[in-house]
């Protein structure tokens, strides 16, 4: 059973701080549960931004969206929240509230109802429109879930609204189980409306995926690509590649061949263009180059990743501090073009550029490690160390520990993970558990 995700905050906060334990109740401030003080106080919705320093999207976000006039009247009209999800508070939020993608934007009304969440990164027009008619709403998802009753038009809407909401949620079981529950006329509806049967047929493909059910993806697969996916078709095709990984050659061909002339024009006529109409300029690109290699298209593959890294180029202007999002993006497409004499002159550029989290300091030994250069990569692991916090710092533990291992240093291996879980504390039990098994901790 899925967690319920409109309990009251204060219900949450105070299950939180005995989960916490003594220890930590004097030190932590559930930021939510002060947020709603303080929208009860100003009649005001709730705006969680959940986001990390890894995450890419977050950053295209913070520069391109979340500024100027109307950044200015929603922090006016809102209580905003702003929660890292690498960090236990976080962390916390992001599983009750089952948040799967960053960066994800939930709003809520005074009382700590949900009212709708917006899901990764979009352009600034499609951003503020969602989040005006998610304001602008009285009632909650609950609410609107008992409005859909029968084929008429509001019963439409509010059922779009429902099935976008349990697909920005990644509940596709509890989508499809809800719409099964439905009045017949109100599913007979949902059955002739276009929009309301494509957000259906991709809960279904979701559901096939999460469940690796290869040949129901297939199955699924063209009803889903056939339909008006705007700039979430690179998403939707990925998960149908990954979901159809395992079968044969000449069935992925046929299913997916009829794909490449449609990302081609996406990726020319939305991505590579001097204003894009597509904010996921990465997903784009890396799905196009994903769709090449299972077509058997080395070639088509290569000029992709070229033209994305010489577009990236051009934006930046030698200039990586202009924007994140485009300078980890050339990171991450010379990274998969294999030019890693490239990369590595990149890393130190980054880590000057960034110099203030763990992020690229622990890309840059990460990448040394796998290619065997341990000792090299400990002097960037070891300065990502005391930049790194919540579930990151295990990741940068776990990594200095594997190199260590590797050059037969399993004491200090030992003290690094002893050193990380001490930090930690209590939390992210599961990642702590992995770390001390790394090393035989005790």
């Amino acid at each position: 059973m899925r967690p319920k995700t409109c309990r009251r905050w204060t219900e949450l906060a105070a299950s939180l701080l005995l989960l916490a334990g003594a220890a930590h109740a004097d030190t932590w401030q559930p930021p939510l549960d002060e947020a709603l003080k303080d929208a009860a106080a100003r009649h005001a919705s709730i705006l969680i931004e959940f986001h990390a320093p890894w995450c890419y999207s977050c950053y295209y976000m913070a520069h391109n969206v979340l500024v100027g006039p109307e950044w200015d009247k929603v922090k006016r009209e809102a209580v905003l929240v702003d929660l890292d999800a690498d960090a236990p508070e976080g962390n916390y939020w992001e599983q009750r509230l089952t948040v799967k993608a960053l960066p994800s934007y939930v709003v809520l009304n005074e009382s700590g109802d949900e009212l709708g969440r917006i899901l990764a990164e979009q352009t600034r027009s499609e951003f503020y429109r969602q989040l005006d008619a998610i304001m602008a709403r009285t009632t909650s998802l609950d609410e609107v879930r008992g409005k859909v009753k029968d084929g008429s038009p509001a019963s439409l809407k509010a059922a779009h609204e429902v099935l976008k909401a349990y697909y920005a949620r990644n509940d596709a079981d509890g989508g499809l189980a809800w719409r099964s529950t439905l009045p017949q006329p109100a599913q007979a509806a949902l059955d002739k409306d276009g929009r309301a049967r494509l957000w259906s047929e991709r809960l279904q493909l979701m559901q096939a995926s999460q469940n690796k059910n290869a040949a129901q993806c297939a199955a699924l697969a063209p009803a889903v690509l056939a339909g008006d996916l705007g700039c979430d078709r690179a998403y939707e095709l990925d998960r149908v590649m990954e979901c159809t990984a395992s079968l044969p050659d000449a069935a992925k061909t046929s299913l997916l061949a009829g794909q490449k002339p449609v990302m081609t024009h996406q990726l020319y006529g939305q991505i590579f263009v001097s204003h894009p109409s597509c904010a996921d300029a990465r997903s784009a690109v890396l799905t196009t180059a994903d769709l090449d290699e299972v077509l058997k298209y080395p070639q088509a593959r290569e000029d992709v990743l070229e033209r994305a890294i010489a577009d990236v180029k051009q934006r930046l202007g030698g200039n990586l501090k202009k924007d994140r999002n485009l300078a980890d993006n050339l990171r991450v497409f010379l990274d998969r073009a294999g030019k890693t004499d490239e990369l590595d002159l990149l890393y130190p550029k980054l880590i000057a550029a960034y110099p203030d989290d763990y992020v690229y300091y622990y890309r840059f030994g990460k990448s040394l490690a796998a290619r065997g250069q341990y000792q090299q990569a400990l002097i960037y692991l070891q300065q990502a160390a005391p930049k790194a916090y919540g579930v990151n710092r295990l990741n940068v533990a776990e990594q200095q520990a594997q190199a260590l291992l590797k050059l037969n240093r399993p004491d200090d291996a030992k003290q690094a993970v002893a050193d990380a879980l001490k930090a930690n504390g209590p939390w992210f039990p599961e990642q702590a558990a992995k770390l001390k098994a790394l090393v035989a901790l005790n």
